[in-house]
């Protein structure tokens, strides 16, 4: 969004403070574990009148999510931290985003947002499709990002059939939860890996996962091994390490893997694991790494097959909502701890 807010400081502000935007700025380079000193609220005005194509949105909810801990190695210190959000259109001068309108964009961790769609190259925002009476901050979870890279990530790249048995790390989380109901719906058995016996509870007995396993307790091979005797067929990959090293060695001939994310050290310098190369070679394994963008000219085909799957029933979601703005930083240090069940999500 930088090149639009450039063009706005060319032009006048209105001085009333309902007029000026929040927001939250990568003070200092992430090191470890992040904390409050990496972070610095800040405020800016918004422009007093829109141009044509312009409109101006109010965000309800925002998204926290661990790509976001990686990907903001790569901005220098002072930019403001990135993000997906939810957001409400209250001024508008582009008739395809009519003021009301709930939209999805990629505007960062900011209250207020003006955007003109047709000056920007990719991450262009997008009105929500009609969720009926269900809540629009799933448009950041089950019917947004995350839902699209577990529908997307598991049947175009792993192709689950009917039977074989899948084993999803980060189970708890808003990918990982989603992937295991879906692999149920094409027929197979689902595995989570999950770091508290409440989330393997949940995934159980409320999202019908066949079977869970608590990886805090170190025992990821042998509970592997009870849970799926005849094998792994596909592995969807949430968070590298120790974990995967387990999935890996109990893969079937010709298994799939998936890897959506390397969570396991995104805070913490990367561990060493037993070359897995006579794996691949002997089973002869295939294994993909994937950015759900791929994916962007069948986005609401993914959106649409999940809505349909949340009305049959079939697809159930958990959001951990934690409220007030000025909090977003409380909320993905605590997403990144795994304090989180399903989409991690702030409401404003």
């Amino acid at each position: 969004m930088r090149s639009v807010w450039l063009q706005v400081t060319r032009r006048g502000y209105a001085t009333n403070t309902a007029n000026v935007a929040r927001k939250w700025i990568y003070a200092k380079t992430f090191k470890g574990e992040p904390n409050a000193s990496n972070f610095r609220l800040e405020t800016e005005p918004l422009p007093s009148t829109l141009q044509e194509g312009e409109f101006l949105a109010e965000a309800e909810y925002l998204s926290v999510d661990p790509y976001m801990r990686p990907y903001m190695l790569a901005y220098p210190e002072g930019s403001l931290m990135i993000g997906g959000q939810v957001a409400r259109v209250i001024k508008s001068a582009n008739a395809r985003f009519p003021v009301g309108a709930s939209i999805f964009g990629q505007f960062g961790w900011r209250t207020h947002t003006v955007c003109d769609p047709a000056r920007l190259e990719k991450d262009r925002p997008y009105v929500l499709p009609d969720f009926g009476s269900l809540p629009a901050s799933l448009g950041l979870g089950v019917l947004g990002m995350p839902g699209n890279t577990a529908y997307f990530g598991l049947r175009e790249l792993c192709q689950p059939k009917v039977g074989e048995t899948v084993v999803v790390s980060g189970a708890a989380g808003a990918v990982g939860s989603a992937v295991g109901q879906i692999a149920k719906i094409h027929g197979c058995r689902a595995i989570g890996i999950a770091g508290t016996d409440a989330k393997c509870d949940w995934l159980q007995r409320t999202l019908g996962f066949d079977g869970a396993i608590n990886y805090k307790r170190g025992e990821v091979y042998a509970e592997l091994k009870r849970l799926a005797p005849k094998g792994i067929d596909i592995y969807f990959d949430n968070v590298g390490g120790p974990i995967t090293e387990a999935v890996v060695k109990q893969m079937n001939l010709y298994g799939r893997i998936a890897v959506c994310g390397t969570i396991s050290n995104y805070n913490s310098a990367i561990t060493k694991v037993t070359d897995p190369q006579r794996q691949f070679v002997f089973k002869q394994l295939r294994m993909e790494g994937f950015v759900v963008w791929r994916w962007n000219d069948r986005w609401l085909e993914g959106i649409e097959a999940n809505l349909k799957w949340i009305r049959e029933g079939r697809l159930a979601y958990e959001e951990t909502v934690t409220k007030g703005f000025e909090r977003m930083p409380d909320a993905f240090i605590d997403m990144l701890r795994g304090g989180n069940t399903g989409k991690a999500v702030v409401k404003v």
